[in-house]
């Protein structure tokens, strides 16, 4: 019987999770014997629809990754068999490992067009194999983080919980997604594996599927209620409102049953939250709270809010999970220096900034950031604080700058509290409104290297 094929991607898979061309470069450094020092940068050059910032997540994960590749001799032996690759390559591929440097920006920090989100500094050859992974790796997180902290203002202050793993874009997404969804602030997840992961909260209620298993809707409450006190019934089924006044008939019938809240996923959610409240409160059944979904987005979440719908927990799966208005970060991967030389691309519209750079953030009296300013790394801006962090040093970990999920989820919840209040509103196409109101300049110094390098 044939063995079935692996749903997730082990260590010694993890080199070969790469375009063609990056191998086949590699083959060509080597057989040039090019193995100069690089420089690459990881960086957007315009924001996606609808934001105003990006919340940058995910680089740290890459660049650990990054020192645990390797090729092993089932991946050298499939390389082989594809008739591209020569002996002498592929041996001095079996002794590949990333040796060199990488500087990234803490978990969780907003991040605008241009700014390096991480720099990667090795042999040409070492630096140039991670262009595929780091890609794909911080672009997931990146495009998900970025909508779910979306969601979490537009509710603020009331929690938010992920429902999106079944229409998610795989295996790989729906676990990552919960990493990059706690460092934005959700406060819970239905992922199992997720959640346990990634140390966010466990959080469902149930399908409709059990409630139709039951000839009588309130006795399906009942037995669910029985097992999991506390728990959330879904009320919505047959009649939104009838099934509401089923728990308060269930709960004047059996006192000590412990209902936590209902859940609301289908029709005018802020009209049948109110009246759902109604009814519960006076019931006297103030304590029982009401989760609402059903395709919610960050609009619809801020409205609600703003128009005082008595609605507790917002349960988001979609829209959050594939980030469907701006599912895509236009990540590029750059080489800026080799052999100790600033390299430039010059393609019209695709003019990258050369040279190792650093990003100084700056801030007012009162701690609220007032713009960045993107320089050459040996430079020292007396007026802000650098952001690059020197995470991998000749291949290892540095731990201290590397940040544990907590430190993530603070220092998302930190910056984007010191944005200034307009970049914190929630935007669309319509509006008019960019990044423009946050000014990202480049130093002197730096200026002054691209005029000579695009002279």
């Amino acid at each position: 019987m044939t063995p079935l094929t692996p749903i997730s991607v082990a260590d010694d898979d993890l080199a070969l999770l790469t375009d063609l061309y990056e191998l086949t470069m590699l083959q060509a450094y080597w057989h040039q014997g090019m193995r100069e020092r690089s420089v690459f940068s990881l960086y957007f050059r315009h924001l996606p629809p609808n934001r105003r910032f990006m919340l940058a997540c995910g680089q740290q994960y890459a660049a650990e990754l990054a020192t645990r590749l390797h090729f092993s001799d089932s991946a050298i032996e499939r390389l082989a068999d594809t008739g591209l690759f020569r002996d002498g390559f592929l041996q001095w591929l079996s002794h590949y490992r990333f040796r060199g440097d990488i500087w990234t920006l803490p978990e969780g920090t907003p991040v605008f067009p241009n700014e390096p989100l991480m720099e990667v500094e090795a042999p040409v050859a070492e630096a140039q194999l991670l262009e595929s992974l780091i890609m794909n790796q911080v672009q997931l997180e990146t495009v998900l983080a970025s909508k779910a902290v979306r969601l979490v203002m537009a509710a603020e202050g009331r929690p938010v919980v992920d429902f999106g793993m079944r229409r998610m874009h795989g295996v790989d997404a729906a676990v990552r997604g919960v990493r990059a969804y706690r460092t934005a602030g959700i406060a819970g997840t239905s992922n199992v594996l997720g959640g346990l992961r990634y140390d966010l909260p466990l959080r469902g209620t149930m399908a409709h599927s059990y409630v139709l298993a039951h000839d009588d809707e309130r006795e399906a409450f009942q037995r669910f209620a029985e097992l999991y006190p506390g728990t959330t019934l879904l009320v919505d089924t047959h009649d939104t409102l009838d099934g509401v006044r089923k728990v308060i008939a269930l709960k004047d019938a059996h006192p000590d049953l412990e209902i936590g809240a209902i859940r609301l996923d289908s029709g005018d959610l802020g009209d049948l939250a109110r009246r759902s409240r109604q009814l519960l409160d006076d019931a006297g059944y103030q304590q029982i709270r009401i989760v609402a979904s059903s395709g919610l987005d960050e609009y619809q979440i801020q409205t609600l809010v703003r128009q005082g719908a008595p609605i507790d927990i917002f349960g988001v799966g979609t829209e959050m999970g594939a980030s469907t208005d701006a599912p895509v970060l236009d990540l590029s991967y750059k080489l800026v220096e080799y052999a100790g030389k600033p390299r430039v691309k010059h393609s019209p519209g695709k003019v990258n900034l050369a040279g190792r750079k650093q990003v100084y953030r700056q801030c007012d009296a009162n701690g609220e950031f007032t713009g960045d300013v993107i320089a050459r790394r040996e430079e020292y801006i007396k007026e802000g604080t650098p952001l690059l962090a020197h995470t991998i040093v000749n291949g290892e970990v540095d731990s201290a700058h590397i940040a544990t999920l907590d430190q993530a989820r603070d220092q998302a919840c930190r910056s984007i509290s010191l944005l200034p209040a307009t970049m914190r509103e929630l935007t669309s196409e319509d509006d008019g409104r960019s990044s423009d109101d946050y000014p990202v300049t480049l130093s002197q110094a730096l200026q002054q290297l691209q005029q000579d390098e695009c002279a």
